[in-house]
C-alpha cells in the first residue's frame, strides 16, 4: 500500500459495512455514515441468505426477453413488469434488453464467477479472524427441477464436475430428505457441494462490531448528501452540515447511490428490483438442511440457526418496498406446498426489499469522474455474495494496488 488515507463510506449495509472492513484492514482510516438508525437495515436486512458461489450468472440472457412476456401474461409469475413513465425505468430496460444475448451473458458470467469465488475466499480469511456468529454454515446447494429441459440445460451447464452433480429424484430425496413432499414433481437436481447460507444482516452487525475495535474507526448516523467542490472533487455534508475533511469519498449506499452521485454530475445506471421473503421458526424434521432453490418458481430456501428463510419475486416497476399482501401470500403457498412441515408459516415474518441492480449484472465497483470520489454498488441479488470481493478490490484500489471490477 501506498500510504494510509482518510476513507468516508456512505451506506451501512453489507456492501458499505464490507468497503469499511476490507478498508479498515489495510490500514486506511474510515468514516461510515449510515442514515438509518442501525446497520444492515435496506436491502441487507433479510434477503435469501445463500452464498452462491458458483451461480453467479446475470439475469439478462438470451431467451429472457420472450420468457419475461409470458410471465407478464401469468398472474402470480416469478417476475413481474409494471412500466412506468420513469426514465430511469426505460434507460435500464434498453441496456438490459442489449445484453440479453448468449454470449454477452457467458462473459459476464464468468466475469461474475471470478468476483464470487474471490468473495469466498475472502470470507474464509474474514471468519478466521473472529467475527460474531452469523448463523454460517457450509452445507452445499441444490437446485432442484420440475422439468426434464431445464434439467438437462442446466447439466450442460456444469462447469466443475468434481464439485456438481447431476441427481435422480431418488437421489434428490436421498441427500435432502425434505424434500419428500416434492418427489412426484422433480425432474431431478444439481447439488453442489462448497455453497455457504448465512444471516446477512447478523453479518452487519459482526463487521460493525469488528469494526468498532479499531481506533481507526468511526461511525456516523445521518444523512449524507454530495457537493462539489474545487479542483474536479467533492465534499460529504451530513444531515445538511458540512461534513470532516476525508482523502476520499466512498458511496456504497445500495439503491440511493444513483442519486449521491447525480448531485455532483456522476450517475450509473442502477435500478431497484423488488424481492420479498418470509422468515419462520425451524421446526425439526421438516427444514431442509441443504440450501434450495426451485428453479422453475425461482425460490431460495436456507436454514438459518433456527430460523428459516424463504425468498423469491423480482418485481419490476415496484413503486414502494411495502411487503404486497399477494406477492407474499403467493411466496407462503409455494413454501407450505414444497415443505409443509418446516414451521409455522402463519407465524412468519415478511419482508421486502429493493435489490440495486445493474442492467448487465456487473457490479460498479471503483473510480468516478471526480478526483475523489469511488463507488461501489450495483451488486443485486448477489450484494451478501460479493459483498466481501468487491470490497477489496476497492480497499486495493484505494492503496494502488489493483484495479476494480468491471463497469456494467
Amino acid at each position: 500500500m501506498r500510504h494510509a488515507r482518510s476513507v468516508t463510506v456512505i451506506g451501512g449495509g453489507v456492501v458499505g459495512l464490507s468497503t469499511a472492513y476490507a478498508l479498515i484492514r489495510q490500514g486506511h482510516a474510515v468514516r461510515l455514515v449510515e442514515q438509518l438508525s442501525e446497520v444492515g437495515q435496506g436491502a441487507s436486512f433479510a434477503n435469501g441468505g445463500q452464498l452462491s458461489y458458483r451461480y453467479v450468472a446475470p439475469l439478462a440472457d438470451a431467451g429472457v426477453p420472450r420468457q419475461a412476456l409470458a410471465w407478464m401474461m401469468r398472474p402470480g409469475a416469478p417476475v413481474s413488469l409494471r412500466l412506468r413513465a420513469d426514465r430511469d425505468q426505460w434507460r435500464w430496460l434498453l441496456s438490459f434488453l442489449a445484453a440479453c444475448r448468449a454470449g454477452t451473458n457467458r462473459a459476464h458470467g464468468h466475469r461474475l464467477l471470478d468476483i464470487a469465488l474471490l468473495a469466498q475466499r475472502v470470507m474464509t480469511a474474514w471468519r478466521a479472524e473472529g467475527l460474531e456468529e452469523f448463523c454460517w454454515r457450509r452445507p452445499g446447494k441444490m437446485i432442484v427441477h420440475r422439468t426434464a429441459a431445464t434439467l438437462a440445460h442446466a447439466a450442460r451447464g456444469i462447469t466443475q464436475p468434481d464439485a456438481q452433480s447431476v441427481l435422480t429424484p431418488a437421489e434428490c430425496v436421498a441427500r435432502e430428505p425434505a424434500l419428500e413432499t416434492l418427489r412426484g414433481a422433480l425432474a431431478g437436481g444439481i447439488f453442489t457441494a462448497g455453497e455457504e447460507v448465512a444471516d446477512c444482516h447478523l453479518f452487519c452487525r459482526a463487521l460493525l462490531a469488528r469494526l468498532a475495535a479499531s481506533p481507526d474507526f468511526t461511525h456516523v448516523r445521518g444523512v449524507a448528501t454530495l457537493e462539489a467542490a474545487p479542483d474536479n472533487r467533492c465534499a460529504v455534508r451530513i444531515d445538511g452540515q458540512a461534513g470532516p475533511q476525508t482523502d476520499l469519498i466512498v458511496v456504497a449506499a445500495g439503491l440511493r447511490t444513483r442519486a449521491l452521485l447525480r448531485a455532483v454530475g456522476e450517475d450509473i445506471p442502477l435500478y431497484g428490483l423488488k424481492g420479498y421473503s418470509l422468515t419462520l421458526p425451524v421446526r425439526a424434521g421438516g427444514t431442509p438442511d441443504i440450501s434450495v432453490t426451485d428453479y422453475d418458481n425461482r425460490v431460495v430456501y436456507a436454514r438459518l440457526g433456527e430460523r428459516f428463510r424463504i425468498a423469491a419475486m423480482v418485481d419490476i416497476g415496484a413503486d414502494d418496498d411495502d411487503a404486497s399482501p399477494r406477492r407474499i401470500a403467493q411466496l407462503r403457498r409455494l413454501a407450505q406446498a414444497s415443505f409443509p412441515d418446516a414451521g409455522p408459516y402463519d407465524d412468519a415474518e415478511a419482508w421486502a426489499g429493493f435489490r440495486p441492480a445493474t442492467p448487465t449484472g456487473l457490479p460498479v465497483v471503483g473510480h468516478t469522474g471526480r478526483a475523489n470520489l469511488l463507488v461501489n454498488a450495483g451488486q443485486g441479488a448477489l450484494g451478501f455474495t460479493l459483498a466481501p470481493a468487491c470490497a477489496t478490490l476497492l480497499a486495493l484500489l484505494v492503496g494502488g494496488e489493483a484495479a476494480g471490477a468491471p463497469a456494467p
